[in-house]
């Protein structure tokens, strides 16, 4: 028996860094939406060992790859580690770009297994998995619109943004989140920002607001012209904000026009191989 899960990508509608535990861990306010652009994780039993294959040849698929973590710790906790795991990922999502694909993957591989063996584990039980791979597994196993604080796995879901949808490209540079986390630390954390514009203007069902107060510390320290390049094309195209999501290097437009998004697609496209419409989702990894 096989079965394959659609992991979505995720958006950071807002992200700010408010500071850093003495374990290392960053604090985070952010709002997080999940978009319909998916990987697709096809998983199935045999003999023993884990067995991982992707469609991107430049992904590793050794035990460091977090869908391989997720497989290993489900394993694990259902007192199944001799059992075999075959896991296929067909990537859609850019890698480094901000969009959780990996943490996407890792969210799909436990909701898969629990799926094959008959759902031995709650969700909290999964959610506890998730944690230990990283703060965005979490998120992805629900998806929607959520706030996330702490290390960003304490989640709290908002209202589904109303239709629209957004324009994300990927340029070819990538950003290294650990030099951004670095970055970001000699910046400072004395100047807070507060979601609650951009909160309201969801329970609200204000794309308007949403698209003003959208907003990513991280593009305060990545310090790359073209990330504002971007933006302000994607404004002219008549995006309602624009925004860098996660440590970047994905920038996405918030739209509530399709043709103008299909314009601003059109126009990016140009110059830009990784160019996508999408629109948000009201559910994490599930079935396909």
């Amino acid at each position: 028996m096989k079965i394959t899960v659609l992991a979505p990508a995720k958006l950071n509608l807002f992200l700010d860094i408010i500071g850093r535990r003495s374990d290392g861990y960053h604090l985070v306010n952010m709002v997080m939406q999940s978009v319909s652009l998916y990987d697709e994780v096809t998983l199935s039993l045999h003999d023993s060992g884990i067995r991982l294959n992707c469609s991107d040849e430049t992904i590793p698929c050794d035990a460091g790859n977090t869908a391989h973590r997720a497989a290993a710790g489900f394993l694990k906790a259902v007192g199944q580690e001799t059992q075999g795991v075959s896991i296929k990922l067909k990537k859609r999502i850019p890698s480094q770009a901000g969009m959780a694909g990996g943490s996407s993957d890792a969210a799909a591989v436990l909701f898969g297994l629990n799926e094959l063996f008959d759902a031995p584990l709650t969700r909290t039980e999964l959610l506890e998995i998730a944690e230990e791979i990283g703060a965005d597994v979490p998120f992805c196993l629900y998806g929607g619109t959520m706030t996330a604080g702490g290390i960003g796995t304490i989640l709290n879901p908002l209202p589904d943004l109303p239709e629209c949808c957004f324009v994300i490209v990927k340029p070819t540079f990538s950003v290294s989140t650990k030099d951004a986390y670095e970055r970001s630390d000699v910046l400072g954390y004395d100047r807070v920002t507060s979601p609650e514009h951009i909160v309201s203007g969801i329970c609200n069902g204000s794309l308007e607001e949403v698209g003003k107060w959208m907003y990513n510390k991280f593009e305060a320290v990545a310090d790359v012209p073209e990330i504002d390049v971007i933006k302000r094309k994607m404004l002219q195209q008549g995006a309602l904000g624009a925004c860098m999501t996660g440590s970047g290097s994905a920038v996405f437009g918030l739209f509530d026009d399709e043709d103008s998004a299909d314009d601003c697609k059109a126009v990016l496209s140009k110059e830009y191989d990784d160019v996508f419409i999408v629109r948000p989702t009201a559910e994490g990894v599930c079935l396909k």
